[in-house]
């Protein structure tokens, strides 16, 4: 492995971690301070998109500061042409990062509360108009990240990403997960944030569809790149 793939693991398993603990941690300050859930999801949807935003500018240079499954997939796929191409087993190996980050996340965030840490979720979020939101957050996320890289503007991705998960907080029924890493991880945790285990599969597969569809959806209104994007944007997601 060579430094610089070393750095890319090391900056997406720190990053997602962070990214849990920021959701899941914010979801336990607001329960603790209050039991107004209109003012419990504002806090939680205010705090994830400024310390999402944050993230993006600190670990971005290392690498592109993905945090999310969907994302290096969509940059593999659309970059495999490109001078940004590397090779699936780097993807597979920065998934698997993220994936252990944004357990180590929950477990970090219930920690520092004093909550029982690594325990499953029971808080099952089913049900169709749940699956819709999914698609929708996700296709809206990707969307936005493939279209500031083919349009050659990544420095917005910052405070555009951290824009739209914010706001779908608030959009959608499910309170916009759009990530298989940070699911996964928030399985893992009884609090606020929960997802139950078998409530994780069916969102997963939604999210996929919404990625799928977004992404698409960006290559086919962004043809082609109009502009390289610098090396240490926060998506390198060219073709």
């Amino acid at each position: 492995m060579t430094a610089t793939v070393g750095r890319r693991l090391a900056a997406e398993f720190t990053g997602t971690g962070l990214l849990v603990a920021v959701v899941v941690g914010s979801g336990i300050a607001a329960t603790s301070l209050t039991t107004d859930a209109a003012l419990r999801l504002l806090v939680n949807s205010l705090v994830t998109a400024m310390g999402l935003a944050v993230l993006i500018l600190t670990f971005a240079p290392a690498g592109g500061a993905h945090f999310n499954p969907l994302v290096t997939a969509a940059d593999w796929v659309l970059g495999r042409r490109t001078h940004h191409r590397y090779s699936l087993g780097e993807a597979a190996a920065v998934i698997c990062a993220q994936v252990a980050g944004a357990i180590g996340g929950a477990a970090l965030a219930d920690a520092m509360f004093g909550q029982a840490v690594l325990s499953p979720s029971r808080t099952g979020r089913t049900g169709p108009p749940l699956l819709l939101s999914e698609v929708v957050a996700t296709a809206g996320l990707l969307l936005v990240i493939v279209t500031l890289s083919r349009t050659g503007r990544t420095k917005h991705a910052p405070w555009a990403v951290g824009a739209w998960i914010g706001a779908a907080y608030w959009f959608t029924a499910s309170t916009s997960f759009a990530n298989p890493a940070v699911t996964i991880g928030r399985t893992l945790t009884t609090t606020y944030a929960g997802i139950a285990p078998g409530s994780a599969p069916a969102f997963i597969a939604a999210q996929a569809v919404g990625a799928t569809f977004g992404t698409l959806l960006a290559v086919t209104i962004h043809p082609v790149t109009s502009a390289p994007a610098p090396a240490d944007t926060p998506a390198q997601l060219a073709g």
